[in-house]
């Protein structure tokens, strides 16, 4: 458990990032919509994405996706990538200054040195990993020596891959991090999501928050995730579907949407409850009254013997406990009981311990 700015990451309340990633097409005012409509969606963070298309990729990397809204459909990854490239440092500082107005915590994914280098120097709380960089060994080191939380995201990875990157960094210096289950693929199939293999990462590392950074379509794969012990979501999130440029926006929940995913993720983490079966306080007056207590049947006479015969059990769960049944047979009666009386421990002639 860990603090992220004013957020609580890993406690009781789960944690939703709205994932705003480059949806504001490099405007200002489209960048602060987000951010006030993921505020008044309930989200607790809003994240963007902070990278050069030219460090982040070379200049023939082909596209590995397709998405009918691309200017070229025969263009490489850095020409898709250099439309949206984050504008210059300040546009970033003045997202971080409007999220601190708005009271929503602000949070980036840099994809090379110099964008975590920007990103720390103007005061972001912690950073995102994305999956495609978890073996990426400079950046995590870089990240890592910030000493700031570390959102790990895990897609198209194993356990080995991700012991290598969570080592990385806290060779270099992390100690909270997220680690977060993710399937990368656009969009994510539910038969794809995987959702138990947070148990398996639970399970290699303990010490660390789960979370799920989501693909899926909707929000019953975020709301399921809180049954693996998942604390922190992040959902791909925009304020207009059918804007152009940005191809996360088609997939990405609006803010009716994602006020839903909020609101089923804060249930369904009450649901699940702490783990332990237990009576509960709300339970008690039921438990009372829906058990059964050991019961004359018909009639019994002063020093006559408990039977299969004149006992019976029956509610409410008031006198000795149903329970006991066996216990009972065979004592002696150290008075005349009537028909349908709770047997109480005075009703017995031996001294009988029924606790």
């Amino acid at each position: 458990m860990f603090n992220y700015g004013k957020v609580s990451i890993g406690g009781e309340k789960p944690v939703i990032i709205a994932e705003a990633g480059v949806n504001h097409l490099k405007d200002l005012d489209l960048a602060k919509r987000h951010i006030i409509a993921a505020k008044k969606a309930g989200a607790d963070i809003i994240k963007f994405q902070t990278y050069s298309a030219e460090k982040l990729t070379t200049a023939s990397a082909p596209r590995f996706w397709k998405w009918s809204g691309e200017h070229d459909q025969k263009g490489s990854q850095r020409q898709s990538y250099s439309i949206l490239e984050t504008p210059e440092q300040k546009f970033t500082q003045d997202l971080v200054k409007f999220c601190e107005e708005v009271d929503i915590e602000f949070m980036s994914t840099p994809f090379d040195l110099d964008a975590a280098e920007m990103l720390n120097n103007i005061g972001s709380p912690g950073f995102k990993v994305a999956s495609g960089d978890l073996l990426n060994v400079p950046l995590l080191r870089k990240l890592g020596g910030f000493g700031k939380p570390v959102f790990l995201s895990t897609g198209a990875a194993n356990l080995e891959e991700i012991h290598f990157g969570v080592q990385q960094l806290e060779q270099a210096g992390a100690t909270d991090i997220c680690i977060m289950h993710c399937t990368l693929c656009y969009p994510t199939r539910l038969s794809d999501a995987n959702l138990a293999a947070l148990r398996d990462i639970s399970s290699h590392f303990p010490q660390y928050v789960l979370g799920l950074s989501d693909h899926t379509i909707g929000d019953l794969t975020p709301a399921l995730s809180t049954m693996f012990g998942c604390r922190v979501v992040e959902k791909h999130f925009t304020v207009d579907k059918t804007l152009p440029d940005s191809a996360d926006h088609w997939l990405s929940v609006d803010e009716t949407e994602l006020k839903s995913l909020v609101k089923k993720m804060h249930s369904a983490s009450q649901a699940v409850g702490n783990g332990h079966k237990a009576m509960l306080e709300c339970e008690i007056p039921t438990r009372l009254n829906a058990r059964r207590s050991l019961v004359v049947n018909g009639s019994i006479q002063k020093g006559e013997k408990f039977t299969t015969s004149n006992i019976t059990c029956k509610r409410p769960g008031t006198g000795i406990s149903s329970r006991y049944y066996d216990r009972i047979i065979g004592l002696t009666a150290t008075q005349d009981l009537l028909d349908d009386h709770l047997i109480a421990t005075e009703d017995i002639m031996e001294d009988a311990v029924f606790k």
